[in-house]
């Protein structure tokens, strides 16, 4: 299926590695000239070389979202670099796990901002831009545990995580009539070079296979491709009626029924 998506004008966050590289890569398949940023330099120099290997233009920003400003530079980039902004993907975020009554006020704050305060002010930026156009596209990498209980530890991650699901909808409903659609995606347990699946398949091979058995009905741990392509798509004129959603790219991992 074409997805319509040839000179869209996209900002990816969180783009030198896992998900986040993986959704700029098929953006980049479907023709989209793409402005990435991450905190590294170096990795996020990689990701870009990668990109424009598969003919795409690309734009790099190293920079912190978490600095009130960040959202500003980078929709000024790529204003500046290719006249405007279609698409918005948000995939920075972060962790602290620990017992709830052992959390402390910075740990609370630091998840926060990454989770869900980098993608607020993101949006902020952009949507003044896909606004002009008459359209646009933002979508949020939440997870399925933002969706229901992710289980002891998780007391910060599952509250952030449900909140980028419940500020989706709510901009969406703000948004329709300007054009603008914003959905979430909800992972599962997605396994990709580097990540802590990666790490723990390795170090546990015999505890990662009874988790599979356990918590993954398909029998195997999600790629980042099957997580970036369903972004393509609802970044794409294709996913037209679709707004305010948070769709499951989990593989039956999740329990929930809404």
């Amino acid at each position: 299926m074409d997805l319509d998506l040839q000179n869209k004008v996209a900002i990816v966050s969180g783009a030198s590695r896992g998900i986040g590289r993986g959704i700029a890569r098929s953006l980049a398949e479907e023709g989209c000239k793409l402005v990435i940023c991450a905190r590294g330099e170096e990795a996020l120099e990689e990701t870009a070389v990668e990109l424009r290997a598969l003919g795409t233009d690309v734009s790099t920003l190293a920079l912190d979202l978490t600095f009130s400003s960040a959202g500003s530079a980078l929709a000024s980039l790529a204003v500046d670099t290719y006249g405007g902004i279609d698409i918005f993907v948000g995939s920075v975020g972060g962790n602290r796990r620990k017992p709830f009554e052992e959390t402390t006020d910075e740990d609370w704050a630091v998840v926060l901002d990454l989770n869900l305060n980098t993608h607020v002010r993101c949006s902020r930026a952009v949507i003044p831009e896909m606004r002009k156009k008459g359209e646009g596209a933002i979508i949020f990498v939440s997870s399925i545990f933002g969706r229901e209980a992710g289980g002891p530890g998780l007391s910060i991650y599952n509250a952030t995580k449900s909140a980028l699901i419940s500020l989706a909808k709510i901009m969406a409903l703000e948004l329709g009539a300007d054009g603008i659609r914003v959905n979430t995606v909800a992972p599962g347990s997605i396994r990709f070079p580097g990540g802590s699946w990666d790490k723990r398949c390795m170090e546990d091979p015999d505890g990662m296979a009874k988790f599979i058995a356990e918590n993954l009905p398909m029998g195997r741990f999600g790629t980042v491709k099957e997580v970036a392509d369903v972004v393509a798509f609802l970044a794409s004129p294709r996913a037209s009626w679709i707004s305010g959603a948070c769709l499951n790219v989990d593989g039956v991992q999740s329990k929930s029924l809404i």
